[in-house]
């Protein structure tokens, strides 16, 4: 073991790790950009290192690009990444309060249990944690994703019904495409199906809604300054404490516990772990009111599922050969270019290697605290940065993200067009995006899996209710989340009857 330490903790490593966790903030903070795209750009510089070295790299690209997604979603109320979707929802009505820069700290903080989290679950759970990935068939991951779909009432509180529709235009939105089957288009008009044979990309359709969207809505209130300054960063906001994470313990270890657990399921994705862990944590709370207008629980929940993410995601990978998302899909290739096969016998193979993981994403988790954590109040000031300045950068880097999403394909700029006006609509109409982005994000998956259910039962459709203990403890937390939601609208109502 003091071999590996100090194998690791050598000068180029430890600076091959900054460089690292520095350039995945970069590419995770600028909207359009994804710890995905920092792993693949920097992947053919792994030919220069050994596989420690290069795995160092990947670790802290991985690491970087997933929290750096909090900071354009604290300050600007755009997420750098689909999986900051939820960190939008309390981090910038905390920013609106004059408190970015204490939400900032709290997210970042979030961000390293979260990971460290992780990191615990994939060094002594590895073995257990897998054998029950892999007994989820295309049954379970149905009814996980469709437990994920209950969000949407719970997220929209008031508008259950209106929430409930634009989810299922979501949904739809997303069967647009080629059918993995038969090939044969569903649900594409026929003007456009060279365009969209592969249905539209996330990135294009979560830039245009949350970013274009809302720069639209600001274009037609004005840029003025007193506009920008107002209320932001105030003299006499709350300054982050350690102490804001009292009573927390429990919240930032049940969402940890669900990233590390949505990592684990092969193609569930950031984006469903942290809108999870959100509404479990308003299905928990003592204060579920003040969720979504700056409450520091909403804000840890979704920092926290995260970085969760990262070690769940490796567990898969290296335990299966399975990628647990689409970065470490990429990692498969820093070990092929190697000449290493990862999958069963990798563990026990590759002893070494295998610690130089462990030990590596805790150096990277570590940094990615200190880079981010210390030097805060030069980041919060991007705020201060005239809107009518910084937009247009923001525009040119949308742009080229989402043209760059699919290696250059220009519908995809098309998309970001056409969904930024969606999106200024919504607003405009008083209909809730989320619910429609949530409804896209899951819809394709919950497809997939439906069919492959059915498929492999013959039609049957009692499979749903029939697998066993796993599908029947499922099918109680979608009817529990359900009749939550319900209760919690009626409840409102009468409130608002009084």
């Amino acid at each position: 073991m003091m071999d590996i330490l100090a194998s690791i903790f050598t000068l180029q490593n430890l600076l091959i790790a900054v460089l690292g966790v520095t350039m995945g903030i970069v590419f995770g903070a600028i909207p359009g950009m994804t710890a995905t795209m920092a792993v693949a750009v920097f992947l053919p510089l792994t030919y220069a290192y050994d596989l420690q070295t290069s795995l160092i790299l990947l670790l802290g690209l991985y690491v970087g690009g997933i929290s750096g997604g909090l900071i354009p979603a604290v300050l600007i109320n755009i997420p750098g990444t689909p999986s900051s979707i939820t960190t939008c929802f309390d981090g910038y009505p905390m920013t609106l309060k004059g408190e970015g820069e204490r939400a900032l700290k709290i997210g970042i903080t979030a961000s390293l249990l979260g990971g460290m989290f992780s990191l615990v679950c994939l060094w002594l759970f590895t073995p257990p944690l897998a054998k029950l990935a892999i007994q989820f068939s295309a049954v379970e991951k149905f009814l996980v994703i469709l437990f994920a779909l209950t969000i949407i009432a719970a997220l929209s509180k008031g508008q259950m019904l209106m929430g409930i529709w634009m989810g299922l235009a979501g949904v739809l939105v997303a069967l647009m495409g080629t059918f993995d089957d038969n090939n044969k288009l569903r649900l594409v008009p026929h003007l456009f199906r060279k365009e969209l044979i592969y249905g539209f990309s996330l990135l294009p359709v979560l830039i245009g809604l949350f970013a274009l969207g809302q720069m639209l809505e600001e274009a037609e209130k004005g840029m003025k300054k007193e506009h920008i300054d107002k209320g932001l960063l105030a003299k006499n906001a709350r300054k982050f404490s350690f102490a804001d994470f009292k009573g927390q313990i429990v919240n930032v270890l049940r969402s940890s516990a669900l990233g590390t657990f949505m990592g684990i399921l092969p193609g569930v994705g950031g984006s469903a772990a942290s809108l999870m862990a959100y509404t479990q944590t308003k299905n928990f709370s003592k204060h579920p009111d003040e969720l979504g207008k700056g409450a520091t629980e909403g804000l840890i929940a979704s920092e926290s599922a995260n970085n969760g993410l990262t070690g769940g995601a490796l567990i898969p990978l290296l335990s299966m050969g399975i990628p647990g998302d689409s970065t470490t899909a990429v990692l498969v290739g820093a070990f092929a270019l190697q000449g290493m096969q990862i999958g069963p016998l990798f563990i026990s193979n590759n002893q070494d290697l295998w610690y130089s993981v462990l030990i590596g994403l805790a150096l990277c988790n570590v940094i990615m605290f200190a880079v981010m954590f210390f030097p805060i109040k030069l980041i919060s000031r991007i705020i201060y940065i005239p809107k009518q300045r910084m937009y247009p950068i923001i525009l040119l880097m949308c742009v080229v993200g989402a043209y760059a999403a699919n290696y250059g394909v220009m519908f995809d700029v098309w998309s970001l067009i056409v969904f930024a006006i969606v999106g200024y609509l919504f607003v405009k109409l008083k209909l809730p995006a989320t619910p429609f982005l949530i409804g896209f994000i899951l819809g394709g998956d919950l497809e997939r899996y439906f069919v492959d259910a059915l498929k492999g039962s013959g039609g049957d459709l009692t499979v749903f209710f029939t697998r066993g203990p796993i599908c029947w403890v499922l099918w109680l937390f979608i009817l529990a989340s359900v009749a939550y939601a319900v209760v919690q609208e009626r409840k409102d109502k009468l409130k608002k009857a009084a």
